[in-house]
Parts: structure tokens; sequence; C-alpha cells
């Protein structure tokens, strides 16, 4: 099956501190897979071969242990021969497949060494979906299948796995929508956010804390009917 290639592309961006830049996919993958475990313990007595049990149960009674982080995996070609490939002529695919080499190598961030956090994004996805999905990258695997008479590689297939993380410094807008201490306001015509701030909080100042709850790029563009978390610790 050739791999899909279409306007929108997918996009992988690490974020801040990193000074790495975004990079957007050659050809959109046709599938991609989402794994996710949820840890549950059985309560009760211990029966045979360390299984806790009731005797009047048929199966255990279960404790809920909390839900362990989801698992993006991806599979990504890319081909320089190809006529789809914009931008100067490459002789070799690895000035694009090193990009995301990048994202397992450790980065001076801030006060710690470690790769960096990345968003991956692909179109415009109904809340809760798949995407955007904030993670690391925890396996790559490079796989090149074509090659030069000079030996350098035309095409690779890479298989990436990024595993989520919450960290609140980089996800404040899951953190604060999910938190008791926020609000939410929808969106109208000819709002502008340092008004929605003076509505809330009587300080128009305040736009710059609702845009970073609600990862707002550009304040001047806020269309009507967007569902927007308000701190609650910038109101009377």
């Amino acid at each position: 099956m050739t791999p899909s290639l279409l306007k929108t592309r997918l996009e992988i961006e690490p974020l801040p501190p990193s000074r790495l830049s975004p990079i957007s996919a050659l050809f959109n993958p046709d599938t991609y897979r989402i794994a996710k475990s949820v840890t549950w313990s059985a309560a009760g007595a211990r029966g045979e071969g360390g299984q806790r049990t009731r005797r009047e149960l048929n199966a255990p009674i279960l404790n809920f242990g909390g839900g362990g982080s989801r698992q993006l995996s991806l599979e990504l070609f890319f081909d320089i021969t190809d006529p789809a490939h914009a931008g100067p002529p490459l002789d070799d695919v690895r000035h694009l497949t090193n990009k995301i080499v990048e994202l397992t190598r450790i980065e001076q961030l801030e006060k710690r060494r470690r790769p960096p956090t990345c968003r991956v994004s692909w179109g415009d996805a109904p809340a809760g979906s798949d995407f955007p999905f904030v993670g690391v990258v925890s396996d790559l695997t490079q796989t090149f299948t074509m090659f030069r008479s000079d030996g350098k590689p035309a095409r690779a297939h890479l298989s990436i796995v990024f595993l989520e993380v919450n960290d609140p410094n980089i996800d404040q807008r899951t953190q604060r929508r999910s938190a008791p201490e926020t609000t939410t306001r929808v969106t109208r015509q000819g709002d502008t956010l340092s008004g929605i701030a003076a509505e809330s909080s009587r300080d128009p100042k305040a736009w710059r804390a609702i845009a970073e709850a609600n990862n707002i790029d550009d304040p001047r563009r806020l269309p009507p009917g967007r569902t927007l978390s308000i701190p609650k610790w910038r109101q009377d």
C-alpha cells in the first residue's frame, strides 16, 4: 500500500525548552496505533498461586491501581527519489531521518539533561481524540531499503513509539482544565482575550494566563463558539 500524501501533514513538534525545529512527515502514515495499560489488582484473601480470591465468588474483586501512559506507534516513510519530495535535492535520506533521531538524544533543557518532549499533531481532531499527542520517543527503529552506487541510502522506513507524558510544566492546559480551580467560558462574536480577562478578573493583562491555559498562540484569532478554560485564581 502506498503511503498517503495529503495537504495536512503529520507534524512532530519538540516543545520548549527544546531548540529543535518541528518536523513534518514527508508521507502521512496509513495507520497509527494507540495502546494504553490500566492497572487492576485483586482484593481479598490469597488463594492458590498467590491470586487473591473469595470462596463465594467466581472471580476476585478488583481494585483500580491507576492508568499507565498511552503509547503512540507510527510508521513513517521517507523517499528522496519521489517527486513528492519538496525542497532542495538530497543525495542521502538521512538528512531527513536524522531529524527524528535527534528526538532520542539528550539536550540541555533548563536544568535537566534529557531528550525533548514532543507534540504529535495531525489535522483538526475532536476533543478527547488521539491528537495532539504529547510524549517522548521511547523506541526508534530505522530500516533503509534503497541505496545509491556510493552506498548512501535514498529510502527509509522509521518505526517510532512515543510514550505519553503528563508534565505540568508543558501540559498545563490539560492540568488546568481538569483542576477544580478553573472555570469555562464559551467565546462569542467580537470577544477578545483582554476583554474576557477584564470580565473575569477585572485585569485585562490577565489575558496571558488565559492564553497559556488554552494553548492559544495567536490571541488575535479567537473564533466564536470555543470553550476556554479560565483560571479562577485570576478572578475575584
